[in-house]
């Protein structure tokens, strides 16, 4: 379970994903203003830092789905139902959240992330939200039959 301390986020230099220890790095440290977070490199090059865009920053639930890959925050999972669902952190527990299916924008409708994971092992990291945004649409229609 050490994978749940790992944050990922996408590097402003290059746009790819980095995974590692999130750092905050006050003003004044780089030459951009706004850009402040960091994340240290946990697999290429442990001493190498890199600044990251703070709204793509990750944390790890340290849940793996039914294939053995881990499960991030703001991942996209399929678990058999008419649409997906996306990973978020609710009331002390992660969840999966299918608020925008049901037209309730997000943040309304929540199961248990661990639940599905560890009792009926039914959950599939598809995608996530920053590169696959196609994933979340789907015919409104199909809920209405």
């Amino acid at each position: 379970m050490e994978d749940r301390y790992l944050f990922r986020a996408k590097r402003i230099d290059n746009w790819k994903w980095v995974v590692g220890y999130y750092t905050y790095y006050p003003d004044g440290m780089n030459n951009t203003k706004d850009t402040k977070s960091v994340i240290r490199d946990t697999s290429v090059n442990p001493n190498k830092l890199y600044f990251v865009d703070p709204s793509t920053i990750c944390k790890c639930t340290g849940l793996k789905d039914k294939n053995g890959k881990l499960i991030w925050e703001n991942d996209i999972c399929d678990r058999k139902e008419i649409y997906p669902e996306i990973v978020k952190y609710h009331e002390g527990d992660w969840t999966l959240d299918y608020s925008y299916a049901s037209g309730n924008g997000k943040g309304f409708n929540f199961c248990n992330l661990g639940f599905y994971v560890h009792e009926r092992k039914c959950v599939e990291v598809i995608g996530n939200v920053f590169d696959n945004p196609e994933l979340l649409k789907y015919d409104f229609d199909l809920l209405k039959s």
